[in-house]
């Protein structure tokens, strides 16, 4: 049996006047997700006329996009905030969203939003007693080894899946804090830190 997979295009009318009118900085990233890869295409060939294009590159759900040095901002083509709330975020460059041909820049509250959840999640792993670490058996997001190799000071309880669904952690209530191998977007939920942000030292120390 052989699998197809049959791209999802958004199609939009795009107003060529109005986005040769946007007023952004010189130097930009065009990030988009895969549906709007033509829409992105056609928006970026009108900006190249007046702005330097640094980057067209996709964004997925868990990747973490890195931007060149001369990128002074990213103009994200997708649909609601999640991407671009992230980018924001991960990137410290500004993030620009279109929505209906009118410019929107993700605001320093939406961005200490994520930061304030950050904190919280890290506060509840330092102080939880039962920790529960998520592995995800899917190619790009498996890292079993980086999740044997986490040291800590009670033993962690271990929770593999090729899906991870935040709704089921109402199921284990035990847990106090969940530690994220895989897509680090799970960390939308105040209860989780991705491993990366605990900024793991090669050595003996353990939390």
């Amino acid at each position: 049996m052989k699998t197809i997979f049959i791209p999802a295009k958004v199609k939009s009318e795009i107003n060529a006047k109005k986005i040769s009118e946007l007023k952004l900085p010189k130097n930009i990233a065009i990030a988009y997700s895969i549906q709007y890869k033509e829409v992105a295409s056609e928006i970026r060939d009108i900006l190249s006329k007046n702005n330097n294009i640094t980057q067209f590159i996709q964004v997925l759900g868990c990747s973490r996009p890195k931007f060149s040095k001369d990128t002074k901002a990213v103009l994200l083509i997708s649909s609601g905030k999640f991407h671009a709330i992230s980018l924001a975020f991960e990137s410290n460059l500004p993030v620009y969203i279109l929505e209906a041909d009118k410019l929107r820049k993700i605001s320093d509250d939406e961005i200490n939003s994520i930061k304030k959840k950050k904190t919280s999640s890290y506060m509840k792993f330092l102080n939880a007693e039962k920790i529960g670490i998520l592995i995800s058996t899917k190619p790009g997001q498996e890292n079993l080894k980086k999740a044997l190799s986490l040291k800590l000071k009670n033993k962690p309880y271990l929770f593999i899946s090729n899906e991870l669904n935040t709704r089921e952690f109402e199921n284990f209530s035990e847990i106090q804090s969940w530690v994220n191998t895989a897509c680090p977007r799970l960390d939308f939920d105040n209860s989780v830190i991705n491993i990366s942000d605990l900024n793991l030292r090669h050595s003996k120390n353990s939390f």
